[in-house]
């Protein structure tokens, strides 16, 4: 046998050893830690049957930065998040500009205030479980069966579509214009409601909750209002273990496929059939 033909099947072997043994050990180990990830957003028990990490959590969020006000101005809000939805919040709001300038308004907990972006980054992971749960059929010895690269390649670009998305959710939070969050729902969460020219809201960015306001200066016929912009935030440690975890996912899958992508080349050079 030449060196060649003895490369061939060197190949073979470490291409059979890859699909039928280490396919299977990294997609375990990935389909634990998005369960894990899981365990950190609402409905997992009734959906994965894993224990719930979800629980009540009080934070203070307190002034980061503002646009366009002064340094006696100051926003704070107290606030009570489950999961995706912030089921109560006392919010305190002083505003020199503005013609009544101390604003409390709270959110009640008959009316709660949904964080969708949490919400859809939890839809994200469902998805890819789901996908965990349509695989390859195991063989007799526990194994996935999977054909060939194309096959764990497709899989892992649609865990990998998942995740990120997932991630992204909470990373970059969707804009939004003054009209759009004075007519969001969430709106009527709070009580009483606040003068028409402040438009709040709550939205998660990285691992920080943050809460804005917007104090509408003008209207113009012609163009976007002018608005004064207060912050406050805080850190929330369980949205940080979900990044990671994601960001963990996200590296094995890609680790995976590159491993498999070599082998995909050599199919291409009619060295693998």
């Amino acid at each position: 046998m030449s060196e060649i033909e003895d490369e061939v099947v060197s190949l073979h072997q470490e291409f059979d050893w890859l699909l039928q043994e280490e396919v299977t050990v990294i997609l375990e180990e990935l389909h634990d830690i998005v369960l894990e990830c899981a365990r950190r957003f609402p409905d997992c028990e009734q959906l994965y049957g894993v224990d719930s990490l979800v629980k009540n959590e009080k934070f203070l969020l307190t002034n980061t930065s503002t646009s366009g006000g002064s340094a006696t101005d100051t926003i704070q809000a107290v606030v009570t998040l489950i999961g995706d939805d912030i089921c109560h919040a006392d919010i305190l709001l002083k505003l020199h500009k503005h013609s009544v300038p101390s604003h409390r308004t709270i959110v009640q907990n008959d009316c709660q205030w949904k964080l969708q972006q949490i919400q859809d980054a939890g839809n994200h992971l469902s998805l890819a479980l789901q996908i965990f749960a349509s695989l390859p059929p195991t063989n007799s010895h526990g194994k996935l069966n999977f054909e060939n690269a194309e096959e764990v390649i497709h899989v892992v670009n649609n865990l990998m579509g998942c995740l990120q998305r997932g991630r992204s959710c909470l990373l970059i939070p969707k804009k939004r214009t003054i009209v759009e969050l004075q007519k969001s729902r969430n709106v009527k969460s709070l009580q009483p409601p606040l003068p028409p020219d402040l438009a709040v809201s709550f939205y998660v960015q990285s691992h920080k909750l943050v809460f804005a306001v917007y104090h509408i200066l003008s209207k113009e016929a012609q163009g976007p209002p002018k608005f004064d912009v207060f912050q406050a935030e805080s850190s929330v440690p369980w949205l940080s273990e979900v990044l990671v975890l994601f960001t963990v996912s996200l590296q094995l899958c890609q680790q995976l496929k590159n491993k498999v992508a070599v082998f995909a080349q050599y199919k291409e050079m009619n060295l693998l059939t």
